[in-house]
């Protein structure tokens, strides 16, 4: 168990290890990334209450738009409203979510969050949290958006980085406050990740209801490589599990 508030050099290396093997006897990104939303949710805990210290966990991997399934596709367009959408639009797609109500531990169940087309830097730029998680990840959005090989490469050699928002009640970066930040007393937000091989971005959010100091956000800075490291051999291929479940509650 991880103390968010109190997270050490020590627990930063035992979850990263943790987090890294997550892969093994896994068929898919998607998966991988089942297992990591859960053993976050699980083991990040609020010492005060002995519950997890997150309402909410969720990985997002881009993905174009061509390669997903119908049901995503028809999510994506749901969000455009009758705009046209090109096959290698990248979309900000949920690939796994843990959380305190049932609904939120299936990715089959999120309404307007399940495949987000960026379909150009307006959009982005409309779109303030995933706007700011890019920036903070040290990305520029052409690259994050663009299927050009020199972007994918440059967008590639980054650093991983975190996306950091301590005071998360009133943010212009954090929307829906009134239908979840409040309700769910959402303190602090905390996204880490970065680029693949591929040129697709992946990231991993906490919506915690403790409050993150920067020296836990920093941490996770080196926990993003290893978790990178459990994905990337699905980075081309197997991204989505077949016949896929929603993860059952501890």
């Amino acid at each position: 168990m991880y103390n968010l508030t109190a997270f050490t050099k020590e627990d930063m290396n035992h979850c990263a290890i943790k987090l890294r093997n997550m892969e093994e006897r896994s068929h898919s990104m998607e998966e991988t990334a089942n297992r990591i939303v859960r053993y976050l949710y699980e083991n990040l805990v609020d010492p005060r209450t002995g519950e997890s210290a997150c309402t909410l966990v969720r990985f997002f991997k881009t993905h174009p738009y061509g390669d997903l399934s119908p049901d995503l596709q028809e999510a994506a367009q749901a969000i455009l409203k009758g705009r046209s959408v090109m096959r290698a639009t990248k979309c900000l797609t949920l690939l796994a979510t843990a959380g305190d109500e049932p609904y939120w531990n299936d990715r089959q169940e999120s309404t307007g969050h399940q495949a987000i087309p960026l379909i150009d830097e307006d959009f982005v730029y409309r779109a303030p949290m995933i706007l700011q998680l890019i920036q903070q990840f040290g990305l520029e959005v052409s690259a994050v958006i663009d299927t050009a090989p020199t972007l994918i490469t440059k967008a590639s050699n980054k650093a991983f980085n975190v996306f950091y928002v301590a005071d998360a009640v009133g943010s212009p970066h954090i929307p829906a406050q009134m239908q979840f930040v409040l309700p769910y007393k959402v303190q602090s937000v905390l996204g880490f990740g970065g680029m693949l091989p591929s040129g697709n971005l992946f990231a991993v959010i906490l919506f915690s209801k403790v409050s993150i100091p920067l020296s836990t956000a920093n941490h996770f800075k080196w926990i993003s490589a290893y978790v990178r490291i459990a994905i990337e051999n699905f980075d081309r291929t197997n991204v989505f599990a077949p016949n896929a479940q929603p993860l059952q509650m501890r």
